[in-house]
């Protein structure tokens, strides 16, 4: 049989195919444990940027990492990680731990920038914050650049939910209304 330039793209896709069905059933799943208006209950408004996915009772939403406020974040830098995780249903749930293969380890800190032991206790029924001024995660000395509009993997580890890997964006940066966006590069002819 002859090779043909669309032989390995074919194997990708086909390799990849089933990835994709299960990430999307994931997402599909982790649209559930929201009240008759689709709002998760104690929500209010919120117009967060982010991805949300859930296993299990677990429910995560609005992951993403901190906007680059001096450029993008470089290779070796801590790169902060805020979400809302949400428990459908008792017992308590618990995120354990995380991790990425943008970076060299994942931690939850506390507001003072402390590592917290024993990670984040969700209450059901109750929207638990990880933000900036509270607990968190932190991806340390990461292993890319990354700009605002990329996505890193990262892995969450609830205690009873199991593991949940989703591909968590870097929000983008905004200017407000006092300030300009920065100038152009210009050409050098």
């Amino acid at each position: 049989m002859r090779e043909t330039q669309f032989g390995p793209p074919r194997v990708l896709r086909r390799l990849l195919a089933p990835l994709l069905a299960a990430v999307l059933a994931l997402t599909a799943a982790g649209c559930g444990g929201t009240d008759d208006q689709g709002e998760i209950p104690g929500a209010g408004e919120v117009d967060s940027p982010g991805a949300n996915a859930g296993i299990g009772s677990v429910l995560v939403r609005y992951a993403h990492l901190a906007e680059p406020t001096d450029g993008p974040w470089q290779v070796g830098g801590d790169v902060p990680l805020y979400a809302q995780l949400y428990d459908q249903e008792p017992p308590a749930d618990r995120l354990v731990s995380a991790e990425s293969p943008a970076a060299e380890s994942v931690e939850i800190v506390g507001q003072g920038g402390e590592v917290v032991e024993g990670g984040v206790e969700l209450t059901p029924d109750k929207l638990t914050g990880l933000e900036e001024g509270g607990t968190y995660l932190v991806l340390r000395d990461v292993r890319q650049r990354i700009r605002g509009g990329d996505f890193v993997w990262v892995t969450f580890h609830f205690e009873d939910a199991g593991s949940l890997s989703m591909q968590v964006p870097a929000q983008t940066p905004t200017y407000d209304q006092e300030s300009s966006p920065p100038p152009l590069p210009t050409s050098t002819r």
